[in-house]
């Protein structure tokens, strides 16, 4: 007995976080790539994730989600672009004290990987972001990705990172994944990432701008074919 309601609670539990592919394609018609590592999901509130030479005209931001304190993650003058005195901006610890009281926003809420935080009715779960074979995002500095849910589908931005153990826990219908190699998985690296979280739809990221090029997001794309749904977006 205890075996078959372990088993209905794992059911239950995976399809609370199951979003139809219907919501899912409607989700991914919401999802802006802004170049780089910047996405803007649109809806009744306006979510920003790691915002880098924005345009001028940009939607203000309810909510800024910052992965770590890099210039091309944490970037004051984009966040300043956005920001209003009602918007939440959720960052890992360090960003946060960076920012301080710097930036006109109603709140600034550090998290660290493992933290949940419910947002205006946003779940928001940080988790690890981090290299294993290069030194520029430790594990030990809490650098993070998002999982966020939203309308009840389940967007996972990684934010700078390799391949991870940890990749094996994360559950999401929507992931944005580096790929541009140097700091971040290479787009061979990104492909068994996606193939490890298993996705509805991945969606390529961090090229263009400080390190890779569209050939990358089109290596992702060829890795993934026939297995996990690959789209590229045009840039914003």
């Amino acid at each position: 007995m205890s075996v078959l309601i372990a088993a209905v609670l794992i059911l239950f539990s995976q399809s609370i976080f199951c979003a139809s592919q219907g919501e899912v394609d409607k989700m991914v018609e919401n999802v802006h790539w802004l170049g780089h590592a910047g996405f803007r999901v649109d809806g009744p509130t306006i979510l920003y994730f790691d915002p880098f030479k924005l345009s001028d005209g940009s939607k203000k931001a309810d909510i800024i989600f910052i992965t770590h304190e890099h210039f091309d993650h944490l970037s004051w003058d984009d966040i300043r672009l956005i920001a209003t005195k009602d918007t939440v901006i959720v960052c890992d610890k360090t960003s946060a004290k960076k920012l301080g009281k710097q930036i006109e926003c109603r709140e600034v809420t550090a998290m660290a990987p493992g933290d949940k935080y419910d947002l205006e009715g946003i779940a928001v779960e940080a988790v690890s972001a981090y290299n294993t074979n290069k030194p520029f995002h430790t594990k030990a500095s809490q650098k993070v990705g998002y999982i966020v849910t939203v309308r009840g589908v389940r967007i996972y931005h990684a934010g700078d990172t390799d391949v991870i153990p940890e990749m094996k826990n994360y559950t999401c219908d929507i992931a944005l994944l580096p790929v541009s190699g140097t700091y971040v998985m290479t787009a061979e690296e990104a492909a068994q990432a996606a193939l490890i979280i298993k996705p509805k739809v991945a969606i390529p990221m961090h090229y263009g701008e400080v390190a890779g090029t569209s050939a990358d997001a089109k290596k992702f794309q060829d890795a993934l074919k026939g297995k996990i749904e690959v789209k590229i977006l045009k840039k914003e």
